[in-house]
């Protein structure tokens, strides 16, 4: 008998990576997680939360991670000593259509009999082609679908009609039947985070490990909350933009959490942990009066932990005198992504302001008390060259020659592919892409690839991939240095980046080589397994990204709690 009622299984990039010898390459930098992608949606803990409100048994499990901390984590033999309903494998992320699809299949010959699922935005756009694989038996599209998905687990328990629920691609008897994607809410208060539900399931099933969003959490956690789900602006690569949302989720226009709602979350995590809270959105995109009412609401609260404000064109005085007045502490993430205002507007939708203009937000930030002013810039931009992107290091340093060392600036390659549903995927000679994979099977195939050079879905009419990998060195081998030379990071730190990329430099320079040898290749071969350590923090050190810790960054009386909830129930 079950005792789990839907089993969510996080997947690696590529499921067999401790096995292979693949240069990933630098495109994890600048995210908490490593080249294996190990870190769950959010969506995982609102699915969670919302099934069991309604009295359904939930267990996430990260595999990526639990694969990453031990060679010995046999996945097979933990799968078969759980007794889901129905299992649940992410595929949000285009990166990780290797290893869901490798789960899905040993998944399927651990429990034959238990229907397997999958969800995410990738997993929406590519539903028809990932329906016909065989050991997938459901997908769920959209962008929000904790009801559906409690629909269907109740359907599939009492064997109820799977034609009348939404958003659900799913075949019986060799047919294909695609319901309508007819469920869209226009609210995001009806799902939580919840991350007590985090303590709970590792109280109940006895397993930290599983449940870890990524790591390294436990020493630098980083919390986030959505604001938004849908966009209002157009850039070009991204997979979340309007015409995007339109496109995958039939998302019209954005939908907005109530203030109250995202406080009431905030709360939640301030409960538990000291860690900073990063909100998903600009603020601004809902209108002043929607920003103003978060900041009041926060006033109220009092949460001491971090807030790191996202912005995505270059907000008003107002609103950062607002903020300073009514959070105690706060940062800013900002992604200009070139430092070209003619570059910008080609990426699309958010390259309205100058540099001038810019500059002037950084300093009246910091003026107010902004503790962290963190800028991104990005690398494989529709008319950017390889000149271009060398410019924006040339901006980076005239940035670090203001004198503050609270802004620091970011680099890193748009990789390794470029979003399904974007504008640049969907039309890419209008936008100067050249493609070299459309299906997911394409993109499965190119996720084993020796080198991300050939690993990349893209590159420009303005450069190759070659030239992308060069530019993305080149880059980050120059903004470390003037880290170190203007005091961002340590020169011990900037000398162990620096190392790193120099070997990645001389590793990708054999591979390359022996690409299209035949026979074995013995660069591949002597490094299989222990390739990644030269695709982390080759442009950059990852704990760059980090927060300053507490000497214990969760609240002991709130897990005791929990804890006591879990043992009485």
């Amino acid at each position: 008998m079950a005792d789990i009622d839907l089993l969510l299984l996080h997947p690696p990039s590529v499921y067999d990576f401790r096995k292979r010898a693949i240069l990933y390459g630098p495109v994890s930098d600048l995210i908490p997680s490593s080249t294996v992608f190990e870190m769950y949606p959010l969506g995982f803990l609102t699915m969670a939360s919302y099934l069991q409100a309604h009295g359904l048994k939930v267990r996430i499990v990260n595999l990526a991670l639990r694969m990453m901390k031990s060679d010995h984590f046999d996945v097979t033999r933990f799968l078969a000593k759980l007794k889901p309903t129905v299992i649940g494998i992410d595929l949000h992320w285009l990166p990780h259509c290797h290893g869901a699809l490798e789960i899905a299949r040993i998944a399927k010959q651990v429990h034959p009999n238990v229907p397997v699922l999958m969800g995410g935005l990738s997993s929406t756009y590519y539903h028809e082609e990932l329906i016909t694989y065989p050991d997938v038996d459901y997908v769920l599209r959209g962008d929000s679908t904790e009801a559906p998905l409690h629909q269907l687990l109740l359907t599939l328990r009492s064997g109820g009609a799977l034609a009348a629920i939404p958003n659900l691609t799913w075949k019986q008897d060799g047919k294909t039947h695609i319901n309508p994607l007819s469920y869209i809410p226009d609210t995001l208060d009806n799902t939580d985070l919840r991350p007590d539900r985090m303590v709970e399931m590792a109280i109940r099933y006895r397993d930290t490990k599983s449940i870890m969003p990524f790591d390294g959490w436990t020493k630098n956690p980083i919390t986030v909350v959505f604001s938004v789900k849908g966009c209002s602006y157009e850039c070009v690569t991204c997979g979340s933009s309007q015409t995007a949302c339109l496109h995958v989720t039939k998302r019209k226009k954005p939908v907005f959490r109530s203030p109250s709602s995202m406080i009431k979350n905030m709360q939640d995590i301030s409960r538990l942990t000291y860690a900073p809270i990063f909100i998903v959105g600009d603020l601004l995109q809902a209108g002043p009066d929607y920003a103003r009412a978060i900041l009041g609401e926060l006033r109220d609260a009092k949460i001491n932990n971090e807030i790191v404000f996202e912005f995505f064109t270059v907000p008003p005085l107002w609103f950062l005198e607002e903020i300073a007045a009514s959070v105690r502490h706060w940062s800013i993430e900002f992604s200009p992504e070139s430092h070209d205002q003619a570059v910008r507007e080609a990426q699309g939708g958010e390259g309205e302001y100058d540099n001038a203009t810019m500059e002037a937000m950084f300093t009246e930030a910091l003026r107010l008390g902004c503790s962290r002013l963190d800028i991104f810039f990005m690398i494989g931009l529709p008319t950017q060259t390889h000149a271009s992107v060398m410019a924006s290091i040339d901006y980076c340093e005239h940035l670090f020659s203001l004198g503050d060392p609270r802004l620091s600036c970011f680099i890193s390659p748009m990789g390794p592919f470029i979003d399904p549903g974007s504008r640049g995927f969907e039309e890419p000679e209008r936008f100067g892409y050249v493609l070299f994979a459309h299906t997911l099977e394409e993109h499965r195939q190119l996720l084993l690839q020796p080198s991300w050079e050939q690993i990349l879905n893209y590159e420009t009419i303005w450069m190759t991939r070659a030239e992308l990998v060069d530019a993305t060195y080149d880059a980050g081998d120059r903004l470390n240095a003037l880290k170190m030379t203007y005091g961002r990071i340590s020169r011990r730190r900037g000398m162990r980046v620096a190392q790193r990329l120099r070997e990645a430099r001389d590793l990708r320079a054999r591979l390359d080589q022996e690409i299209g040898q035949t026979g074995t290749s013995a660069t591949r071969e002597a490094l299989e397994g222990e390739i990644a350590r030269f695709s982390t923090s080759t442009i950059c050190d990852k704990r760059e990204l980090f927060w300053p810790t507490h000497l214990l960054n969760f609240k002991i009386t709130e897990i005791l709690r929990i804890a006591w909830r879990v043992i009485r129930h």
